[in-house]
Parts: C-alpha cells; structure tokens; sequence
C-alpha cells in the first residue's frame, strides 16, 4: 500500500475562477459551496467564481473560501478514489491550510470548520485594521541573512521578523509598514534575488495577530474536535499530532508564531512518502516541496 501526504495551501492560494469548473462537474463538490454558504451567509460559490476579486482576496472572506474549496475538490476525489484516505499516513496544511488538513484528518467536522475558518477571517482582518502592517517574500538569503535584514530595516517600537520558512531561498518576513518598505532595499542590498510584497492584509504569524489569537482561542475553545487516527504536522513546531487538545493549543499560537513548514515537510519526507498531494488552489506547496527534495512525487488536485 502506497504512504500518501495530504497538503493543504494556504492565504495567498485563491483565484478568481476557482471551484467554477468543479462544481459544475461534480455534484458532491457542488453540495459542499451550498451547505458552506448557508452558514457564511453569502454565496461563496457565486464569489470564488465570479469575484470580484477585491472581495475574494479580504482576509474574512479568502479564507473560508480556500477552506471550502479544498474539502470540495478533496470529497471529489474521494468518490473517484473511496480508498484513498486509507492510504494517507500524515497531513499537514500552510497557515490556513492546516484547518484543511484537520478536517480531512477526521479531527473537525466540515461545518465546524467553516464556522472556525470564517471567524479565523474576522479576527485576523480586524487585528490587520488596527495597525499597518504586511508581508513579504525574500528569494535567494538564507534564515540567518533574513533575521538580518529584519534587524537592519526594524525601526523603533516596531515588528519586523521571520514568518514563514517555507523552503530553502523563500522566506517570508511580517510586519509594520515603514519597516517592510525599508526592507527592500536592505535585502536586495544583501543579496536577493527577488523582494515580494504578498496580498494580505497584516502581519500574520507576528505579535501583531495577538488579538485575533484571543478571539481565536475563544471560538476553538467551543469547537467540538475529535481524536484522529491521521497525524497533523503543525506549523508551529513541525511535529505529527492527533490529540484535539494539543491542536486547539496550537492553533491560535500559530497565529503569532512562525510557520515552520521547510521543517514540517522534511519530517513528512523521513516517513518514506511515496506520494504527496496538494489538494486545493494553486501549486504553491508543490514547489516548496520540489525545492528540498526534487524525486518527491506530488500531484497537484485542483484548479
């Protein structure tokens, strides 16, 4: 029997156009935009397909929208595939994308999950408004080069730090806006080969998403999770796990903490893994994957 990895992307991963031609041919994806959009209030389908894509990319509403198209082309796949899950040993999901990967885990019921992801949104947009704030992509330096651009551009009183170590030469940096603008400079002055500022709306995985950690808590504190028999490797420290308890601590330091997820991939990789997939938007993860391990198979399931 074949050891599968299922991953799941995250913010960032979401286009206008996605899920159109899924729910068009499949009447199980279909269900899952309908039983998501009675609980989101809007008509989640209608947006991720025709957008606009202002109101796809707001922090509040991209997230539910990933999650949901992620579990639609994922249930998909299960009736071509009913055995799949069978054969999965680990999942593991991009900052947002572990809210996938627990409900494909078995850990979260999917409604459950779109009420979390969506106030997830709410809380993460809100702590954005109160400070201005981004992220951005560093190509071509090492952590240690980035930790160093961080301290040179970091002004007064402000954020600036690491926030997501996704794969060797990529390297996401959050913080206050006047800090991130002068890290530009500072980092292609050291060497990079390329500086991107990244569509979202704050600095995620920082100290500035304390707020929304706090709201965060409370909702996940009512959200009925479930032991599973599948382990999540968590972002916040790269480890498999399957107790409900360790995950509802996790998740919101997730928030304010880096995502280790160059970390969390090589640990997938000792497992053996003879077949990744990335199930959702984009080809992202699939890239991050290539870059530490170019044999690793990964097949890319959505739009």
């Amino acid at each position: 029997m074949p050891r599968i990895v299922l991953l799941f992307p995250g913010q960032g991963a979401q286009s206008v156009g996605m899920g159109k031609g899924l729910a068009s041919r499949s009447p199980i994806a279909k269900e899952y935009f309908d039983r998501a959009s009675a609980i989101l209030g809007f008509d989640l389908l209608d947006l991720c397909s025709n957008g606009p894509e202002a109101d796809l990319n707001a922090t509040s509403r991209s997230q539910p929208a990933l999650f949901v198209h992620s579990m639609a082309t994922l249930a998909d796949r299960l009736e071509q595939t009913p055995d799949l899950m069978e054969s999965v040993v680990a999942v593991a999901g991009l900052s947002l994308g572990e809210y996938s990967a627990a409900c494909a885990a078995g850990f979260i019921a999917f409604e459950d999950g779109v009420r979390l992801v969506q106030e997830r949104g709410k809380a993460m947009q809100a702590a954005a408004e109160s400070s201005p704030s981004g992220m951005a992509s560093i190509l071509g330096l090492d952590r240690e080069q980035v930790e160093s651009v961080c301290s040179e551009a970091r002004q007064p009183n402000e954020i600036l730090q690491v926030a997501n170590l996704l794969c060797p030469g990529n390297i996401a940096i959050s913080g206050h806006q006047k800090s991130l603008a002068l890290a530009q400079a500072v980092a292609e002055k050291g060497g990079a080969m390329k500086y991107i500022p990244l569509a979202v709306a704050g600095a995620f995985h920082t100290a500035l998403m304390e707020p929304a950690m706090e709201r965060l808590s409370a909702a996940i504190a009512s959200t009925p999770m479930v032991p599973a028999k599948i382990p999540i490797y968590s972002n916040v420290d790269s480890q498999p796990h399957t107790d409900p308890e360790e995950l509802k601590q996790l998740f919101p330091r997730q928030l304010v903490s880096p995502v280790l997820w160059e970390a969390s991939l090589r640990n997938l990789l000792a497992l053996g893994v003879d077949q990744f997939y990335e199930i959702g938007a984009g080809r992202v993860l699939a890239g991050t994957l290539k870059r530490i391990d170019r044999k690793a198979a990964c097949e890319c399931i959505g739009e």
